[in-house]
């Protein structure tokens, strides 16, 4: 009974499985690193409301892994077959290499997010002692961007080519 019911919907359950760790563990990446910004922002803004544009990039930029994660989601579930109506043809090896696949964003957004959400805080500072160098600090959050970006790309790739 288990061993059919495992046979049957395995694929479809591991699938699944993939694609909510790639958008929920990005996505409370990006809440943490958001909110940790916000606080820096909120505290900035409460001594200088004139700086609530650039406190707002700065916050909104460890929102990207989020997004990413998204992505590699709908990317798993159209590959599973979901929105062409051919999700039960999914066998038990193919939704275990869509869970494989979606694992790198899940994991890389989820620890990028709340680093970058990190130094969009500190860059925040940078704002509060000098308003006119807060570009620096965003480059500093776009380095960080570059370790979601990875994660995406190989997600991508191994969903895309992977079954």
């Amino acid at each position: 009974m288990f061993g059919e019911l495992i046979s049957q919907y395995g694929g479809v359950f591991f699938g699944f499985f993939g694609a909510a760790l790639a958008a929920g563990l990005a996505c409370i990446g990006s809440a943490k690193g958001t909110g940790v910004a916000g606080e820096a922002g909120a505290g900035l803004l409460a001594e200088d409301p004139s700086q609530f544009s650039k406190c707002m990039i700065l916050q909104v930029i460890p929102g990207t892994q989020g997004l990413y994660g998204l992505v590699i989601a709908f990317l798993a579930l159209m590959k599973m077959g979901l929105f062409a109506g051919t999700l039960g043809d999914l066998t038990m090896t193919n939704g275990l290499v869509i869970l494989a696949a979606c694992i790198p964003m899940g994991i890389g957004g989820l620890f990028s997010g709340i680093a970058q959400g990190r130094v969009a805080a500190s860059s925040i500072n940078i704002v509060a002692k000098s308003p006119n160098d807060w570009s620096k600090g965003m480059i500093l959050c776009i380095i960080v961007e570059f370790y979601a970006i990875l994660p995406l790309l190989i997600s991508f790739l191994m969903i895309w080519f992977g079954i």
